[in-house]
């Protein structure tokens, strides 16, 4: 039974998929727009906004805790660009715009992320 299991898993273990979520975060938060899968883009906008949340704080328990989920370049970004860019906005931070062209090579649904 899956009750109370929460996130997608994308066919990879703990390890790799918190790698890999950290990786795709950074690159949204370096670029503020990045292109992906729709499921993978959902996933992502759970992780980074609560990362925006936790910026938002501008306390250094909340900076080590962004450094150690993000990579530093991305943390720092977060906590001195992009939370106070959202200080007085209570949540959604992000966009997800759905493509309507399919992925080639197995025609998944694509979609598009950026910060608002």
């Amino acid at each position: 039974m899956r009750h109370l299991k929460k996130g997608k898993k994308f066919g990879l273990k703990a390890g790799p998929r918190k790698a890999f979520m950290r990786n795709l975060a950074g690159n949204l938060i370096q670029q503020e727009r990045v292109t992906t899968t729709e499921a993978r883009a959902k996933e992502l906008r759970r992780f980074v906004e609560r990362m925006v949340t936790h910026g938002k704080k501008q306390n250094i328990a909340s900076l080590r805790l962004l450094i150690s989920r993000l990579p530093k370049s991305a943390a720092y970004k977060v906590y001195h660009d992009l939370a106070p860019r959202y200080g007085e906005r209570k949540g959604g931070y992000t966009r997800i715009t759905k493509q309507t062209k399919r992925r080639v090579h197995d025609a998944s649904k694509m979609a598009t992320i950026e910060f608002v």
